[in-house]
């Protein structure tokens, strides 16, 4: 793909998805969104969002969340996936904010990929949502449409961030994540694509093979 039909599609999602809405994972503060995420691994985000009601209404800070011990945040989450391994998590990570940071969310991702359960991805999330740093991550649903539309085609997560670091313009590089997850959800499934309905098709790579394959069929 040519870097001018990455400007479009970038022009149509952000007419499409705006520039306001960043995800649909609910909090109130980095500490929050910090676990929000941490708990939307291998998760739905209307699933997260409906533990972290009931998890934050009892402990919205790393000193309440230390007070209901492992077991108890164990209880609340349960119904949730890795919900053991997630538990575990939560609570050394709030054992470390309090004992090392004073309770603060630290704002670069050496120190943030230093708190279990948090890795690459969460911690572009976690920077780019509350400390506005352009940085991108690559879940599921970016590295399927970057793949799929031919945007930025990596052997992984890794080289496809890079190549989006690289395509996307700077102006940009805050809101693409985002953009693309939506997409990814509403749009560009990964079964049941809605190819004939979605805003970028005349410059995705996929649908282009797809129309040049019908073409040839009927003749």
């Amino acid at each position: 793909m040519n870097q001018q039909k990455r400007i479009k599609i970038l022009f149509l999602l952000k007419k499409k998805y705006g520039l306001k809405k960043k995800t649909d994972l609910i909090f109130s503060s980095p500490f929050e969104c910090l676990i929000s995420v941490v708990l939307s691994a291998q998760a739905r985000d209307t699933v997260v969002n409906r533990i972290t009601k009931n998890l934050f209404s009892i402990a919205n800070n790393p000193v309440k969340m230390l007070s209901l011990g492992e077991k108890g945040i164990k209880n609340i989450i349960r119904k949730i996936g890795l919900f053991r391994k997630k538990s575990k998590n939560i609570y050394k990570i709030c054992k470390i904010l309090l004992e090392k940071y004073n309770s603060i969310v630290p704002n670069n991702r050496r120190e943030l990929e230093l708190l279990p359960g948090v890795g690459r991805k969460t911690s572009n999330v976690v920077l780019n949502i509350i400390f506005k740093k352009k940085k991108i991550a690559v879940d599921t649903h970016v590295y399927r449409v970057c793949q799929r539309t031919a945007f930025a085609c990596g052997k992984n997560v890794i080289e496809v961030e890079r190549l989006l670091l690289k395509y996307v313009p700077e102006k940009f590089k805050i809101y693409v994540h985002h953009w693309f997850i939506f997409h990814g959800k509403n749009t560009c499934k990964a079964r049941n694509m809605k190819c004939n309905n979605c805003i970028i098709n005349k410059f995705c790579e996929y649908y282009q093979y797809l129309a040049k394959e019908k073409f040839l069929k009927i003749f």
